[in-house]
């Protein structure tokens, strides 16, 4: 990302709006009782810890991101959106400048305790798990097969949704359907599913990998499953370059990948705080969110 026109924003505080939720990315306001304004920052996690440089520019590309599979996936999954613009319900100018582009008004809904996590590919903690028990959370998988193989067919494999500082943890699909419900868990591992199907075979078209993902979905008062939060974007999947994929090693990646890459480099215990990353660290992880979203959603 070579031209900033902003600072980047690490974290707003708007004036006469309640704050409801801090994210690891995301600020979250209430506007009303049906309808909540989502700002995307700068702020970049890894390892499920909150690291203290932003990556300019980094919470624009993210919403647009999700907005283009927002509105690409309506067909597959009612989602978050809604026909609101931010005018309506922000005056001040200031204000105004630093929300453009990052900020969205979406429906108020009943988030569940749910991450859906789609696997297409045997990399990361997968990998690992693959290694040491043939299977990936507990899905058994074929033997021989190497680090960053495609997989025979797409894996659902769930995990917790962790308070922020916390780590999200795998669990089974069992679990899920004690916690929420067997219809409600089965209609979640379908619709996971068939997204990242959509949305990878998409990609590929594009030069992009989508090796593995993560959805998060609330319900509305019709007690229907809407698609929220954010959509296939670098920070929610690993997006790696077609041209340069091949089976047996970690590809390069369009994603945070490169920063968690970096920071294992360091004596870091992985726990709060963060270590400061480098000017070019900063640079390059812009230059790939900027790669990601020109590669997807230009004609």
């Amino acid at each position: 990302m070579n031209s900033i026109a902003t600072p980047p924003v690490f974290e707003t505080h708007l004036r006469g709006l309640p704050l409801i939720h801090r994210g690891k990315v995301r600020d979250v306001y209430g506007l009303s009782d049906s309808l909540m304004l989502i700002v995307t920052t700068d702020r970049l996690s890894a390892f499920d810890v909150i690291l203290p440089d932003p990556i300019p520019r980094k919470g624009e590309v993210l919403t647009k991101i999700s907005n283009f599979w927002f509105a690409k996936t309506a067909h597959i999954a009612a989602n978050h959106l809604t026909s609101h613009r931010i005018e309506e319900f922000i005056t001040d100018p200031i204000e105004l400048a630093l929300l453009k582009d990052r900020a969205i008004v979406v429906q108020r809904l009943r988030a569940l305790p749910v991450e859906a996590v789609v696997r297409g590919y045997l990399i990361g903690s997968g990998w690992k798990d693959y290694q040491a028990t043939g299977a990936v959370c507990g899905v058994p998988l074929p033997a021989g097969l190497t680090q960053a193989d495609r997989l025979p067919e797409p894996i659902f494999t769930p995990a917790t949704k962790a308070a922020v500082g916390d780590h999200d943890e795998n669990v089974s699909f069992d679990t899920v359907a004690a916690t929420i419900g067997l219809s409600r868990a089965n209609e979640i591992r379908e619709t996971a599913l068939r997204l990242y199907a959509y949305a990878a075979n998409y990609a590929l078209s594009r030069g992009i990998i989508i090796a593995d993902t993560k959805f998060e979905f609330g319900i509305d008062a019709q007690d229907r499953l809407i698609l929220i939060d954010e959509a296939l974007t670098p920070d929610s999947s690993r997006f790696w370059p077609v041209a340069h994929y091949a089976p047996g090693k970690s590809p390069p990646s369009f994603d945070k990948q490169y920063v968690r890459d970096y920071l294992e480099t360091l004596d870091w215990n992985k726990k709060a705080p963060g270590p400061r990353l480098p000017a070019d660290v900063i640079q390059r992880t812009g230059d790939n969110y900027l790669a990601a979203l020109k590669l997807l959603t230009q004609t």
